[in-house]
């Protein structure tokens, strides 16, 4: 697996920029081997992207089925998902079939929160924020029925998913912006730059 790149090895040639957006420069720094970057299997990783936050979704079963809460708009990874002049809250729901590949979407604007409720998905992570502390790391994150954890994914991270096993996943989430067609940026999954290795790893 290719190293990731500290920002003292970063040169403009490796730099592809995607321009600026909502005060955001967005950019992607270029991989030359195919990397699935940091697997993230703790939530207090320190190799998580700066501002991706996890926590777990609290499951209470029982002898009828189970119940889960998926967020308290303002508390916790919803505590600025709350209604006012700038964020609209959207909550939508997805179904997968599986081995689909839906990815690279970015916004400069939106905030997701995901929170996989049925089957298992490979989560891809990528910093485009030029300037973060993490510009240019990748993460990996699996997490469904058998890691149940939410994800924030804040504004300039490129992100994604792979439907794992062999029923289709639902995916619920929140966005603190109503859809707008205009903030929809997307980059091809197979982008050779950022080169995520989106194949089965046979170990």
């Amino acid at each position: 697996m290719m190293a990731e790149v500290s920002a003292t090895q970063r040169s403009d040639e490796e730099i592809v920029s995607l321009g600026t957006r909502n005060g955001i420069e967005l950019a992607i720094l270029k991989r030359t081997e195919k990397s699935m970057g940091k697997i993230i299997a703790k939530l207090d990783s320190t190799d998580l992207i700066d501002g991706v936050r996890i926590e777990p979704l609290q499951i209470y079963p029982d002898d009828r089925g189970f119940f889960t809460e998926i967020a308290r708009l303002g508390r916790g990874l919803a505590s600025d998902m709350v209604p006012d002049n700038t964020r609209k809250i959207q909550i939508s729901l997805t179904l997968t079939y599986p081995n689909t590949i839906k990815a690279i979407h970015y916004h400069s604007e939106q905030t997701d929160l995901w929170a996989p409720v049925t089957g298992m998905v490979q989560v891809f992570l990528y910093d485009l924020r030029r300037h973060s502390k993490t510009f240019g790391l990748i993460n990996t994150i699996y997490v469904g029925r058998f890691r149940p954890w939410e994800i924030l994914i804040p504004p300039g991270i490129g992100h994604g998913y792979k439907a794992l096993g062999v029923e289709p996943i639902q995916l619920l989430y929140l966005t603190d912006r109503h859809y707008n067609p205009a903030d929809e940026l997307r980059l091809p999954y197979n982008d050779p730059n950022i080169a995520y290795d989106w194949e089965t790893q046979h170990k």
